[in-house]
């Protein structure tokens, strides 16, 4: 699985890739996670707000940072 955490390094980007780590360690799930800063790359996604979570290919949330319920229901899709 591919995790993408967008975010050119807000507040509330490392915050979200330690949510994003954690859930993925507590899930027992095997994912790569990369941290995506480049504003390009990120508008690529058409996101245009930071920070943003993107699981295979798919935008799952932006703006904020998720908590880790949200992100390990976003592992079973």
């Amino acid at each position: 699985m591919e995790i993408k955490v967008l975010g050119p390094g807000c507040s509330k980007c490392p915050q979200t890739g330690k949510v994003v780590r954690e859930a993925v360690d507590e899930a027992g799930v095997t994912a790569d996670v990369e941290k995506v800063a480049d504003v390009m790359k990120i508008a690529g996604y058409g996101v245009f707000g930071t920070p943003a979570v993107v699981v295979g290919g798919e935008v799952k949330s932006v703006g904020k940072v998720p908590n880790k319920k949200d992100v390990k229901s976003w592992f079973k899709n």
